[in-house]
């Protein structure tokens, strides 16, 4: 079931309508199966049609990163073990990847980032009122397809301003302390109601859905959220 403490994330000034679907992400911006995800859900909101909102929370897959990154290689081996054993999975992740149109260029990658600064710039955003899901497209197709270093700030300005927002604004946000205490705050909320892995997606404040589900089922589960129980189309075992 939904963790009491999941159902409370929201942000200020939601659409009440309740024709109007609402999908909270929970996610890291390092995490391919997030950026899967992430291609999955707007393939499954675009097939619905209707009104809908999509906000970001931040997740941490590697909380205690050091600030300056880790060497690619380094990361693999220290958290799978012999990176050669990866191969078969990477391959058959690439390719599945690239089949909902991303282009993953691990060959790219040097250093695995520190993501705080990323999730910064994203709660930024959302203050702003820009559109944070295009704002994840870029980040995400930055660091996988372009290898960018996404905890660089000056990195994360030119990804902003790419979606209006100000690149001085967003240098300022992320001298402020104040972005930082609200994304770990949001992250320890989101860690208390129990996610312990991403991508994770809770929809109408109701149903969550774990991992990054096959486009049909996550119009199942709009079809289920927005007209109830009754429905007769299949919902994935992964909802909750």
């Amino acid at each position: 079931m939904i963790g009491p403490e999941i159902a409370k994330l929201s942000h200020k000034d939601l659409p009440q309508s309740p024709a109007t679907l609402q999908v909270d992400v929970i996610a890291d911006l390092i995490c391919p199966w997030c950026y899967l995800g992430k291609k999955r859900l707007d393939d499954a909101l675009a097939a619905v049609h209707g009104p809908s909102m999509v906000s970001w929370y931040p997740f941490q897959l590697n909380p205690d990163m050091p600030v300056a990154g880790m060497p690619f290689e380094e990361y693999l081996a220290r958290k799978f073990g012999d990176p050669t054993t990866l191969k078969p999975g990477i391959d058959e992740l690439t390719a599945t990847a690239k089949t909902a149109g991303i282009d993953l260029r691990f060959d790219l990658i040097d250093q695995v980032p520190n993501t705080l600064n990323a999730h910064r710039l994203m709660s930024f955003a959302a203050l702003q009122r820009a559109d944070t899901s295009a704002l994840a497209e870029r980040i995400l197709s930055g660091f996988f397809s372009q290898g960018l270093d996404i905890s660089d700030p000056d990195v994360l300005a030119v990804l902003g301003s790419d979606l209006g927002l100000g690149s001085m604004d967003i240098m300022a946000a992320l001298e402020d302390e104040t972005s930082k205490r609200i994304v770990l705050a949001q992250e320890a909320q989101v860690r208390q109601s129990g996610v312990s892995g991403v991508p994770d997606f809770l929809v109408n404040k109701r149903l969550f859905v774990v991992g990054a589900q096959r486009t049909e089922s996550l119009v199942s589960v709009f079809d289920r959220a927005m007209f109830g129980e009754e429905s007769d189309l299949q919902v994935s075992p992964t909802v909750h």
